[in-house]
């Protein structure tokens, strides 16, 4: 990746002035204690990161990608997990009478947080847009200054498109057939359900990983556009609209998603490369004769 991402790409925490700083030192030492295990378990797949993989098994040779791993479970064993949050499944009923793909779904995760002059520039750009859209808005998603809670919700009443609530299943939202976008922090689990069921992005990255991510979603994978370092009504209507207008650019970011929800999907079957490191590592495990039942 040498020449591919840009400082603004990078974690705040590789972005210091000084190698010495503490932060920097302790992933620098971290990320080296890891070329010391016996295997290293990623939560990825082999043909989206392919190239990634092969850099990371010549520092450390057994590597066991065997992601995504949420797509194991079958839909009664997701069902029955606990959500971080309380979920308001009257969002499933909404979706249900809108149309095919006209649904731009908005998540910033469980712990990103906004300003409320960030979230009114997401609300005017959303509806600027003119294109529905459900969007989760947690209780404590919006922060001033101090990073105090304030409460913040903007009325839908005067926008019939629109669907505000507090927490959704978001596999469920995602893999529903009236979903057409999603408006992102490109936290590395949203990015990866999203890919999975072939839905093309926007990328707001919030911090970590997510910066890194939405340069993959826009210029590797080409599934789609990185929002990061701005966040106004312009910028945001612009965006939502080439995701989901039937434009050239949006075509192919759909084209794309689908091709690498049918790879990642062939992965996880039996015989796929997820599969196979999956039952390598349960033999893995076992044999090493102290682990009992894994499963």
């Amino acid at each position: 990746m040498e020449g591919f991402l840009r400082r603004r790409d990078l974690p705040s925490f590789c972005r210091v002035k000084e190698l010495a700083d503490h932060t920097l030192q302790l992933i620098i030492s971290e990320t080296q204690a890891t070329t010391r295990s016996s295997g290293l378990i990623l939560n990825t797949v082999e043909p989206l990161e392919s190239e990634i993989l092969s850099h990371i098994r010549s520092v450390i040779p057994n590597v066991y990608p065997i992601g995504p791993i949420h797509a194991f479970l079958n839909k009664s064993r997701r069902s029955s997990m606990s959500s971080l949050l309380t979920e308001d499944r009257t969002c499933m009923a909404w979706l249900d009478v809108q149309p095919p793909k006209s649904v731009v779904y908005v998540s910033f995760g469980s712990i990103a947080t906004v300003t409320r002059d960030q979230l009114l520039e997401f609300w005017h750009g959303l509806v600027n847009s003119e294109m529905r859209f459900l969007w989760v808005l947690r209780d404590n998603l919006v922060v001033n200054a101090d990073g105090e809670q304030e409460t913040c919700v903007p009325s839908v009443a005067a926008y019939e498109k629109g669907r505000i609530v507090s927490w959704v299943p978001q596999l469920e939202v995602l893999g529903h057939p009236a979903i057409g976008g999603f408006l992102t922090h490109s936290g590395w689990n949203s990015t990866l359900e999203s890919i999975t069921v072939g839905v093309p992005m926007v990328c707001w990255p919030y911090f970590a990983d997510q910066q890194i991510n939405s340069r993959f979603v826009s210029d590797v994978w080409r599934v789609g556009l990185d929002m990061k370092d701005t966040c106004d009504r312009v910028k945001v209507e612009k965006m939502v609209r080439e995701l989901m207008e039937e434009g050239e650019r949006s075509v192919g970011m759909r084209r794309l998603a689908s091709e690498f929800a049918e790879k990642v999907k062939s992965s996880i079957d039996e015989g796929g490369s997820s599969y196979g490191e999956l039952q390598r590592l349960i033999h893995d495990i076992r044999s090493t004769g102290t682990a009992g039942e894994v499963f």
